[in-house]
């Protein structure tokens, strides 16, 4: 169904600003949901209406206000179109996405880089690790943003980035051949740990699939547009979680520890374990659901996790 009329807006609608303004009001009308790289309908706007006249998110008042000519305004119409009617977030309407400041090529065969561990390493675990991590590896590593944070933050580590899905990996490739890092982000395709069997790590980053059921149910229709392999996993979404905390410690270093995302499973996950002392991570930018457990904890409870694996 035709949400806009091209021909009616066009004739009405001249300077940036106004683009602005009218995709925000139509995607408050339809009632959309932001969540991939925006919050609210004026930012998606924007960043829909400058990603098509290629120009930067910040720009002066005086150019807000330049009249756009009759190709562009159609471009643009036909973006809001796709937002409004297909319910794709505009992270795939311009396969780009940022964490943790760098620019990553994105499209439906990832999950749109959101996670809070970006905070994390924005700076550098501070706290949370013992030392500077020489072998770093980032698990269900899905568009490679983690990987590729965590080689920029740490320029002197290896990385191993891991997923099962191979059209998954091609996308981490892009993105490690762009931000010109083969020599130190390396994909492998691997179910949890098995392609990296013998290997040992000082620090193990994971943002798995860990939407229960309940919530995979309710999802808004932006979510159905990512790969679905990317978000459940399970009635209580701690399938892929359970694997990880058995299988984990026997790929750690000493002193190597585990950061995880679990999100709102987190109140599954601390009832099957209730003995276990997860770290839960506190963030000035926002989110929640992302543990901390240390090698010598994780062996400590081994008997726990083996049994629910």
């Amino acid at each position: 169904m035709e949400i806009i009329n091209f021909a009616e807006v066009s004739e009405q609608l001249h300077s940036v600003n106004d683009y602005v303004r009218f995709g925000a009001s139509q995607f408050n009308q339809a009632e959309l949901y932001f969540g991939h790289g925006t919050n609210n309908a004026w930012d998606e706007a924007l960043t829909l209406v400058m990603h098509q006249l290629a120009l930067p998110l910040a720009m002066s008042a005086e150019l807000m206000s330049c009249r756009l000519v009759s190709q562009e305004r159609v471009a643009i119409l036909q973006l809001f179109e796709r937002r409004i009617v297909d319910g794709l977030p505009a992270a795939y309407l311009t396969n780009q996405a940022m964490f943790c400041g760098l620019p990553f090529y994105v499209d439906e065969r990832v999950l749109v880089p959101r996670s809070p561990i970006g905070e994390l390493i924005d700076n550098h675990f501070d706290g949370l690790i013992a030392y500077s991590p020489q072998r770093i590896l980032d698990l269900c590593t899905g568009s490679g943003c983690i990987a590729i944070a965590c080689a920029v933050a740490f320029p002197e580590a290896e990385v191993d980035a891991l997923d099962l899905s191979i059209d998954a990996l091609n996308v981490a490739e892009i993105n490690i051949e762009g931000h010109d890092l083969s020599a130190q982000v390396i994909p492998i395709q691997s179910d949890v740990f098995s392609g990296v069997v013998g290997q040992s790590y000082d620090l193990i980053v994971t943002n798995p699939p860990y939407v229960d059921q309940e919530d995979i149910d309710a999802l808004p229709q932006e979510f159905l547009h990512e790969p679905e392999m990317g978000l459940g996993s399970g009635f209580d979404g701690l399938d892929i979680v359970r694997q990880i905390l058995a299988q984990a410690a026997n790929h750690l270093n000493e002193h190597g520890v585990l950061i995880c995302e679990v999100g709102n499973s987190q109140v599954h996950l601390t009832a099957a374990f209730p003995r276990v002392p997860f770290q839960w991570l506190e963030f000035e930018r926002g989110g929640h659901g992302v543990f901390r457990l240390t090698k010598a904890q994780l062996e400590q409870y081994q008997q726990d996790f083996s049994g629910h694996e």
